[in-house]
């Protein structure tokens, strides 16, 4: 096994007890990169892990990266709250770490495919092997190339090849965001010149040969890049490189006054032409040739330190998909053991497109609140809640938010079913939800075409909130049931997040959610709600509130307590709040999965604070907040207590008011601080440790075993 140095530590990114969002983000990329590297994890579990660091990196580089750029072109003086750094010492300083951050990544590949290798599942790097023999000057012979490879190339693969040697009629075509080219530099005549050609994408990414008992496979890129001397036969090629770009992606989505006329959707198509033009802000390349790296640079307008050397695979996504080229008996033995979802048994399969005859969903939530924990229970109880409400002759309208959905949605189909019904349908869908744009413009279309009211948000803000309200009508009174989430309407996402749904028929949730809607259609933020927290004007203020009253109790000698689970705590104004109540005497629980802006246990400031990190099988996504000793007051919500969420989002926080759904969080909690495998503690020098593991079990491999038995509050 080859064994990476530690990494050297830096403070430039903490002050005080604030720790720099940016940085915060990478030190989550690590625990990420930790499960990868954890070979007590299934081998194909630690592949998914590695392929979700590098596509978790190359979203930091196009998107944080990106912002900072543009923070530092339009105000290079402004400093972050946290750690008063600007955005260019920022840049230099992420750089650094990437670059490094970087090399440990190769070191976890290098170590998983050994594994695989060790499994019969064979990566043959043509690419690497053809720079080492260059290194020696000794070429491969084009007999130790699998004839099947060269005959796969030369008629599926050649005929897609668009080589282009540069000149002044021919300059640097436009280079695609992360697109893999070859670059070459070539001589004819005693004049040097420089090749580029595109790797083609139409095709799968791995191709499978045969040669032997094991299975042996190869990268499309590494197999175009072994032939690219071939294609360029006309010249001496005197050296090339594999190279990948990654632009700029972070677009400013907000509204000026004279688009107010505007159709939005229009306006967000536009924006997202933009970024194919952006500028690049990393050059990844598979050598280190100075001509090269000079060449592109200039070109580019990349500099030295926006360069990074990679010696294996410039993304790992075909990692996802390795099952199909082993045994179904060797992936069981190589993934986590597989587990079935609980299923609400009080519906009916046979409701779904027509009376039953039977209890519906709809009369149990009516009687009951229904508390549901993806993935230990299943959305399909949600979606056939939608399909009930699509064709009950009670329902009159049916209205809803949409972030993300999966791109096969059994929303919108519900949704357009209603529609057909006869039933009011509203949809406020969010067209700037990030690289979901284009999917969210289409469903928009397709809701319209069916019947549905679209409406796109409000201002400037994001609408973020996951909401679902339907109104039956007896004739004699309205009622309501509503849907309140905490992730996404996205079947593909609710079975690998954790998220917490509740569906309730209390009156006065349903009629804040009915002035919520009305709110958004008329294009204002709702801020008239009385149990329902709406962010941007509510939500902060009140949980504000709640934090201050806990400080006081614990000032006045009483019982007092907080714990919040969240994905990201990033709000300058709660990190304070949290400081300001734990110098009261408050103890205060995080557990925050991704960036955490605040240091825990700092004398004499932090010092009642703990930060836990869970990073599993499962991405933790639900938010719950918890005030209260003995008698807490909880809340689930949409929102993470970061400044995006609680200013520039339309956000909710719900209370949390039967009693047997509140006993099941109180229990989640529980379950999650005590756990210790897989849990990972913030410390006060801003590393994070993983916990000396005491038990077998992890929270989410107990959230597995117990899920049959929480009908009872476990």
């Amino acid at each position: 096994m080859i064994v990476v140095k530690k990494e050297k530590s830096t403070n430039i990114f903490i002050r005080d007890v604030y720790i720099n969002r940016e940085y915060s983000q990478i030190l989550f990329n690590q625990r990420v990169l930790e499960e990868a590297e954890n070979e007590q994890n299934p081998l194909l579990e630690r592949c998914k892990f590695l392929a979700i660091v590098k596509s978790n990196m190359d979203e930091f580089f196009m998107v944080r990266i990106g912002a900072l750029f543009n923070e530092n072109y339009a105000n290079p003086n402004n400093r972050e709250n946290k750690t008063n750094l600007t955005a260019s010492e920022q840049i230099d300083g992420i750089y650094k770490i990437a670059a490094e951050f970087s090399e440990r990544v190769t070191v976890a590949g290098k170590n998983i495919f050994a594994a695989l290798k060790n499994e019969g599942l064979i990566f043959e790097n043509l690419r690497e092997k053809k720079e080492k023999s260059s290194a020696h000057k000794t070429t491969q012979k084009k007999s130790d190339l699998n004839p099947t490879l060269e005959t796969y190339f030369k008629t599926t693969l050649l005929p897609l090849l668009n080589p282009i040697v540069l000149s002044s009629k021919h300059p640097l075509i436009h280079l695609e965001n992360l697109k893999l080219y070859i670059f070459l530099q070539l001589e004819k005549g005693g004049k040097k010149f420089f090749g580029i050609l595109p790797v083609p994408n139409q095709y799968d990414r791995i191709i499978d040969f045969n040669k032997g008992k094991n299975t042996h496979l190869v990268a499309t890129e590494d197999l175009v890049y072994q032939f690219a001397d071939s294609i360029f036969k006309k010249y001496k090629v005197l050296n090339k490189a594999m190279i990948r770009i990654t632009r700029n992606a972070y677009i400013n989505t907000e509204m000026k006054n004279n688009d107010s006329d505007s159709d939005f959707s229009n306006l967000i198509k536009n924006k997202i032409a933009t970024r194919i033009n952006m500028p690049p802000v990393r050059l990844e390349l598979s050598g280190s040739n100075e001509d090269l790296t000079a060449f592109l640079s200039k070109n580019l307008g990349i500099k030295a330190k926006q360069c990074f050397y990679i010696q294996n695979w410039f993304d790992y996504k075909f990692l996802f998909n390795l099952g199909k080229f082993l045994s179904p008996q060797k992936v069981e033995n190589l993934k986590y053991e597989p587990f079935v979802p609980r299923t609400f048994a009080g519906v009916a399969d046979s409701e779904k497109f027509g009376n039953s005859g039977k209890t519906t969903i709809i009369d149990s939530i009516i009687k009951k609140d229904l508390f549901l924990f993806y993935p230990y229970d299943t959305m399909d109880t949600f979606l056939k809640f939608m399909d009930s409400a699509s064709i009950d002759q009670r329902v009159m309208a049916i209205k809803i938010t949409i972030y993300r959905l999966d791109k096969q949605s059994r929303v919108v189909e519900a949704l357009r079913r209603a529609c057909r019904n006869g039933k009011d349908v509203t949809v406020v869908i969010e067209l700037t939800a990030r690289f979901d744009e284009e999917n969210n413009l289409y469903f928009a279309e397709i809701l319209k075409e069916a019947g549905c009211n679209v409406v796109y948000g409000v201002g400037n803000y994001k609408v973020h909130s996951k909401i679902a309200l339907v109104v039956l009508s007896d004739k004699k009174e309205i009622t309501y049931l509503t849907h309140i989430g905490t992730g996404n309407y996205n079947e593909s996402t609710s079975k690998i997040y954790t998220d917490l749904n509740i569906i309730t028929a209390d009156p006065k949730i349903g009629i804040d959610a009915a002035e919520f809607f009305r709110s958004l259609s008329m294009g204002d933020v709702p801020n008239s709600c009385t149990e329902l927290l709406v962010a941007p004007d509510i939500l902060k203020k009140s949980f504000i509130e709640k934090i201050r009253e806990q400080a006081e109790l614990a000032r006045n000698g009483k019982p007092s307590g907080i714990i919040c689970k969240m994905n990201g705590l990033t709000d300058l104004d709660f990190v304070n709040e949290f400081m300001e109540a734990s110098l009261a005497g408050v103890k205060i629980q995080l557990i925050v999965r991704g960036m955490c802006c605040l240091l825990p246990n700092v004398a004499r400031k932090t010092e009642n604070i703990s930060v836990h990190s869970i990073v599993g099988r499962f991405l933790e996504h639900s938010r719950i907040y918890a005030f209260g000793a003995d008698k807490k007051e909880i809340y689930i919500s949409s929102a993470d207590l970061m400044s995006r969420n609680t200013k520039r989002r339309v956000e909710i926080a719900t209370p949390v008011k039967d009693e047997s759904i509140k006993k099941k969080l109180l229990k989640i909690l529980e379950i999650y601080l005590s756990a210790r495998k897989g849990v990972r503690i913030l410390k006060n020098n801003g590393k994070y440790e993983r916990c000396k593991v005491t038990e077998p079990e992890s929270c989410q491999e107990w959230f597995l075993g117990n899920s049959t038995n929480h009908a009872s509050g476990w």
